[in-house]
């Protein structure tokens, strides 16, 4: 039985070689928990800038599929996501036919905040639900907050059939503007 000199203040023995030991096993497991957690976030916020995704050719079919003058949607799966993706790597893209051999592709989203976009041929335009973005038909910007023309893929003809190349899109933020005018102060 340890003397009373070797009791602590709630009557138990004091032994500083096991409170050494388990604050140490607790920093160590804080540690390895803290690694566990940390490493996926710091590979997903560090792989854009280790390995960036390259563009990649897409069918969007035979030729004889879009005729001259129309617009016509063409999904596809976007070969650049991420694994785990599912649905969301379905895609689209607006195929204008403007010749024999001439096309003009563009992507779905609009040049504001990404939101996709619907042609409406009635109109001969495209419009964007989400803030009233609307572009005309060669893609050019009609109205709204968007900054940008549509954005457009690049094409290629081979064996009768159309590609586009892929790559990561992304919004496209306003220009800053020099001066802006004083309510009730003319620009």
């Amino acid at each position: 039985m340890p003397a009373d000199s070797e009791r602590s203040p709630d009557g138990g023995p004091e032994n500083p070689e096991r409170r050494r030991f388990l604050a140490r096993l607790g920093i160590g497991l804080s540690a390895l928990a803290g690694v566990l957690v940390g490493a996926p976030v710091l590979g997903y916020l560090l792989s854009p800038l280790i390995k960036s995704p390259q563009p990649r050719w897409v069918d969007l079919g035979p030729l004889d599929d879009y005729q001259i003058g129309d617009i016509r949607l063409a999904a596809f799966k976007d070969p650049s996501p991420i694994p785990w993706a599912g649905l969301t790597a379905q895609t689209a893209a607006y195929v204008r036919r403007t010749g024999v051999e001439a096309f003009t592709v563009f992507s779905v989203h609009c040049t504001h905040l990404g939101c996709p976009v619907n042609w409406l041929a009635t109109a001969q335009l495209f419009f964007c639900p989400c803030h009233g973005g609307v572009f005309y038909r060669d893609g050019t910007v009609a109205a709204g907050p968007p900054a940008r023309p549509l954005f457009q893929y690049r094409t290629r003809l081979e064996g009768g059939r159309l590609f586009i190349q892929t790559q990561p899109l992304a919004p496209t933020p306003p220009k800053p503007f020099d001066r802006l005018p004083m309510i009730g102060q003319s620009a």
